[in-house]
């Protein structure tokens, strides 16, 4: 179809139909490269085109049917996308997609287009896009005048954290967090930059989003609660700011199917010893500036699932105070020392699990292929014969974690048959 049509009584160019649907959808997503579906291809045109098609490496085109205008082009089949669509976000870019809602022979107007997903640095659910040792937080920040609010968001495992404190907290918080994307208030733009720095991929809201009563609806309506006591945040108000904000982005990125997102966690300040940047870096914790050298991480993370690098990471940057849960820590890896026989019997169970945290988001997305629906399967398989394995130990803390373990029977089963 053609994007552009010559004016017979002029040498300018004449929007189409097409184009002119191309341009109001533009309008609603302006700083995202939109990837406007058109028969088999994705299509992008202008300042977009000349973006993607030096980083992709596609060709640039130039439809125009006179000297007086024209219009970049570049465009790849749309079954290309899950190629294309990740370097497009790890090059830092917001992506909208959209789709044609109905079947072109079906209709003689022009096709139904929306917007289906708008992917982000630090909102996506791409397996090519995340890195499966890592977490892939958006956090989300309200400044306030002494006490400032922030929350991590990972839509692809469901956690959701909280937390308000002083600036030097928050910035502690965001060294260990190491967000992806970070959503604050379009008028304190120049105090974030000033208070931790312009190395963020920053996304803003106006005024009215980072308010209590909005914040407080959002929350409790996502939840099915009447209140947030429950979490234990009731008197988080800063936090419940940053937490709704991040949640109203989630919906203005199309992402409407969250309920594996099914509670807000507390991170308690007096919980760890807080680690900031300069301490990280000359620790090289997580990563060392010297060519050829390796990080503690690369040296402990001996973990065999994604889960555990994870998990291995927080530990790492969030040491524990608490002498009780730290001793409850080092019981269970004395446990696993002693008892040879159990630990190969765990190590092999989990390596069946594979990342289940993600599998479990894509469900309730609906974008769970039917080979990761197998794999659940599998995985809940594993996790009933490690809860067994737990239940028949005398170490206490191992007793513990096998209450909490749910093999799902009905779920397996339902996968099975």
């Amino acid at each position: 179809m053609s994007i552009l049509a010559k004016n017979k009584d002029s040498n300018t160019i004449a929007e189409t139909p097409l184009m002119k649907q191309y341009l109001s959808i533009k309008a609603k997503y302006p700083d995202a490269i939109l990837l406007f579906r058109v028969g088999d291809f994705y299509e992008t045109f202008s300042e977009d085109a000349i973006k993607t098609s030096g980083i992709l490496g596609i060709v640039l085109t130039r439809r125009a049917n006179g000297t007086a205008s024209s219009v970049e082009l570049a465009g790849f089949p749309y079954h290309a996308l899950d190629t294309y669509l990740p370097k497009l976000v790890k090059a830092g870019h917001r992506v909208a997609i959209c789709d044609q809602m109905e079947d072109p022979k079906l209709t003689k107007t022009i096709v139904k287009r929306e917007i289906t997903e708008v992917i982000t640095p630090g909102v996506s659910l791409n397996d090519k896009i995340l890195d499966h040792q890592t977490n892939n937080f958006l956090a989300s920040i309200h400044l306030g005048d002494k006490i400032s609010g922030i929350s991590f968001l990972d839509i692809s495992t469901g956690e959701f954290l909280i937390a308000q404190g002083k600036n030097d907290y928050i910035d502690k918080l965001i060294q260990s967090f190491q967000p992806n994307e970070v959503v604050v208030q379009k008028n304190k733009l120049p105090l974030f930059k000033e208070l931790f720095g312009e190395k963020f991929y920053l996304s803003n809201f106006d005024d009215w989003v980072f308010t209590k009563d909005f914040s407080y609806e959002l929350l409790t309506k996502h939840f099915g609660t009447n209140s947030l006591k429950g979490f234990g945040v009731e008197d988080f108000e800063n936090g419940i700011i940053a937490a709704g904000a991040a949640l109203h982005y989630l919906f203005e990125t199309q992402h409407n199917k969250i309920q594996h997102i099914s509670k807000l966690s507390r991170i308690e300040e007096d919980h760890y010893v807080w680690l900031d940047k300069f301490t990280i870096r000359n620790l090289e914790l997580l990563h060392s500036p010297h060519e050829n050298s390796r990080s503690l991480i690369d040296i402990i993370d001996h973990t065999i699932s994604p889960m555990g690098s994870r998990m291995m990471k927080r530990w790492i940057v969030l040491p524990l105070k608490d002498k009780s849960t730290i001793d409850e820590r080092l019981n269970i890896v004395e446990y696993f020392i002693n008892n040879n026989p159990f630990h190969e019997s765990i190590l092999k169970e989990i390596k069946r699990i594979g990342d289940m945290e993600r599998i479990i988001s894509k469900v309730a997305v609906g974008k769970i292929s039917p080979r990761e629906v197998v794999q659940l399967s599998r995985a809940l398989e594993a996790i009933e014969t490690i809860k067994d394995y737990c239940e028949k130990t005398n170490e206490l803390s191992l007793l513990k974690i096998a209450e909490q373990l749910n093999p799902c029977h009905t779920i397996r089963d339902r996968i099975n048959k």
